[in-house]
């Protein structure tokens, strides 16, 4: 089956996990056709992300006036498809608002849906996937309302989930074939705003990764008086690496040997280094910038813990990738992070925001070895049994092969925290 999937910006390199799930559904046997609206202006270091932006169509490549082009081919040749289309436009228009903006911005949305039909026109797919509900989505809804396939999108949060009424969530929602939700909280937070019919269609499908890939040689590590810290993620204020750092400052009066590896970047790092400065602790904290996968599995291997401050998360999937290396984590309390990290069992899960909570659950786990080691084993297992990609790609293939057969969805593959519609 040829199926195409849809994104927003890519690859970039906090997308991987979406190269990882194309991979895992073509291992299945499905064709993946990449579609993106446009390219990532940072630099790509990991192989799979170079590799996927060989692979994937770029639809703001054609250029305003092919778009535009396109669009009015469109309403020349399907104009029972066009205003389907633009009635959908309108409603999506007036829940952002009629400003200026809005309407660049969704005009833009319209071009875009018009030139993804015309390809799909040349090379048709049975179905189109997109990720995350914002302006994805709502071009895979708008080019279905063109006359293309039907689609589906996974939503991951936080952002998405900030504006669902100005982002047509809900009407989202109520024209795709299913949706993904990577979490039990990302699921009650679609059911908010959408119809109640389509509460069967929002479907719990993780985020994962390979537990072999990470597994640790010999079992969780344990090492005696081991004090590396671990962050991974991009540098943005939502992360909470300001707090990172204070709590860091406190940390070193108890553990003045504790270093932070950070691997990442963004916006946050200079304002992280002057405080760091600031406090005293620049020299406990290495910047190293982004690194390809396989170097974040050799600093995994080497760390004895891993945190993630952020003020708003999905489901982290670093926080999968260092739970199957043997690492307790410490995380914050937000969306489906509890989810994942049992707190006192795989890891800690403090208040988001409390760099004092922080510093006593990272001098917790610092102090004891014994209970980092137990705590990993438990995160591997965790991993092992409801994060792992291929299983997390069977479920979606599934539904995704229904959809594309036009046959009623399969029953739910996991329990629900909210009843099904009526």
């Amino acid at each position: 089956m040829r199926i195409g999937y849809l994104m927003a910006t890519y690859p970039m390199v906090s997308t991987t996990f979406i190269g990882r799930e194309i991979e895992a559904l073509e291992r299945l046997g499905f064709a993946v056709d990449r579609f993106a609206v446009r390219h990532w202006e940072g630099t790509l270091v990991d192989p799979l992300d170079l590799a996927e932006a060989q692979r994937t169509d770029y639809l703001l490549d054609d250029g305003g006036p092919r778009l535009l082009l396109a669009t009015l081919a469109e309403a020349a040749t399907h104009p029972r498809g066009f205003l389907r289309a633009l009635g959908l436009w309108r409603r999506l228009l007036s829940a952002s608002g009629f400003g200026l903006g809005g309407l660049v911005r969704h005009a833009a949305y319209l071009m875009e849906a018009a030139a993804l039909r015309r390809r799909l026109r040349r090379t048709p797919v049975a179905h189109l996937h997109a990720h995350f509900s914002t302006n994805t989505a709502a071009v895979a809804m708008l080019c279905r309302a063109l006359g293309g396939p039907g689609y589906s999108f996974t939503v991951h949060g936080p952002d998405e989930l900030f504006d669902p009424v100005g982002a047509s969530l809900g009407l989202k929602i109520e024209h795709a074939a299913f949706v993904a939700c990577i979490s039990h909280f990302c699921r009650s937070q679609c059911m908010i705003f959408a119809p109640v019919s389509a509460w069967d269609r929002l479907r719990i499908i993780h985020c994962g990764v390979r537990p072999a890939g990470y597994a640790p040689a010999g079992g969780p590590p344990a090492r005696v008086g081991g004090k590396r810290i671990l962050y991974v993620g991009r540098l943005s204020l939502l992360k909470g690496g300001l707090v990172l750092v204070e709590a860091l400052s406190r940390l070193v009066a108890r553990h003045p040997d504790a270093e932070l590896v950070v691997i990442g970047d963004g916006e946050a790092r200079a304002p992280m280094q002057a405080r760091a400065e600031a406090l005293g602790v620049a020299g406990a904290i290495r910047f190293e910038g982004f690194r390809r996968q396989d170097e974040v599995r050799a600093a995994l291997a080497e760390a004895d813990l891993l945190t993630l401050p952020s003020f708003a998360e999905g489901v982290p999937v670093v926080l999968m990738e260092a739970m199957a290396a043997g690492l307790p984590v410490v995380a914050t309390q937000v969306a489906g992070v509890s989810e994942l990290v049992a707190d006192g069992r795989s890891g800690r899960v403090v208040p988001p925001g409390d760099a004092e909570a922080l510093a006593e659950a990272l001098d917790a786990l610092l102090s004891d070895p014994a209970l980092r080691a137990r705590m990993g084993a438990e995160g591997i297992a965790t991993v092992a049994a409801d994060f792992d990609l291929d299983a997390e790609a069977a479920r979606l293939a599934t539904l995704i092969a229904a959809a594309a057969a036009g046959e009623p969805l399969p029953p739910a593959l996991r329990p629900d925290p909210l009843p099904a519609a009526p």
